[in-house]
């Protein structure tokens, strides 16, 4: 009978290319409800596990070199989840910036948030708030949440952006390309990292949820099979490692393609 010699602890960091980290890591925390059912927990254990793990890939990207960790913390939809779920979920980042701006800033790292941020309570709006502001001179890894959002609806206010300038004689539809339609969504301000080179999804579920719909035209998609509150580091680095080992095209031939990344 033969055995499954068993990977050394560090072999995942050595097979890692660290030439070719993704500069915008996308990722859907999924799984948090799951993992404290499995425990007979309840719901708010599993987000408020999930909230220190957000704290621990957030260490670990910044390592790595990402340019770009957008977390999908809170969907537009989310609000249909019962009164006292969606109530602590709110709490959550007042709790999570309290505690871990201080490490963040010592990282380098820079805090943004895009959704529909005016429409959350009051003082989750001021949490959010102050992270941006203690953290707006950073100039390592941007730690981007997606809070109150939803790609149908960040689709529907950019076409509303264009269509305002158009009926302001500002713009003929006939200027309307790709470009201008990137420049009204929210991810503008991230430049040339708008767009997320790989997508992970946890939890095993493998959809989009309406998430960056416009954005992830061309990104990779890692589904894996843990649940949020049960990811780390080395989870990162597998995922990480399957998205080194896909050919991207972007539409193209792969011998066309050595230079792309």
């Amino acid at each position: 009978m033969f055995f499954k010699k068993r990977q050394p602890k560090n072999q995942i960091q050595l097979e890692i290319d660290m030439t070719r980290i993704p500069n915008h890591v996308a990722i859907i925390m999924d799984g948090n409800g799951r993992w404290a059912k499995a425990r007979n927990l309840p719901r708010i254990s599993g987000h408020q596990r999930g909230m220190e793990v957000v704290k621990t890939i957030t260490k670990a990207a910044s390592d790595l070199g990402v340019k770009v960790l957008t977390l999908y913390a809170f969907s537009t939809e989310n609000w249909k989840r019962p009164e006292d779920e969606v109530s602590f979920l709110m709490k959550l980042p007042g709790k999570f910036f309290d505690t871990f701006v201080p490490e963040l800033i010592a990282n380098n790292v820079q805090v943004r948030v895009m959704g529909y941020v005016e429409q959350l309570p009051k003082d989750t709006q001021a949490s959010v708030k102050a992270a941006i502001e203690q953290t707006a001179q950073n100039t390592g890894m941007i730690l981007n949440f997606a809070l109150n959002y939803g790609g149908r609806a960040e689709i529907v206010s950019g076409v509303q952006t264009i269509a305002a300038a158009v009926a302001a004689g500002q713009m003929h539809p006939s200027d309307i390309n790709e470009e201008i339609i990137s420049q009204s969504l929210m991810t503008s301000s991230l430049g040339e990292y708008a767009d997320p080179d790989v997508l992970i999804r946890t939890s095993g579920e493998e959809r989009l949820s309406n998430f960056l719909l416009w954005q992830m035209a061309y990104s990779e998609m890692v589904f894996l099979d843990e649940h949020w509150p049960e990811m780390d580091g080395e989870a990162l680095k597998k995922a990480l490692l399957i998205y080194q080992s896909r050919h991207r095209r972007f539409g193209g031939l792969a011998e066309n393609m050595s230079d792309k990344k």
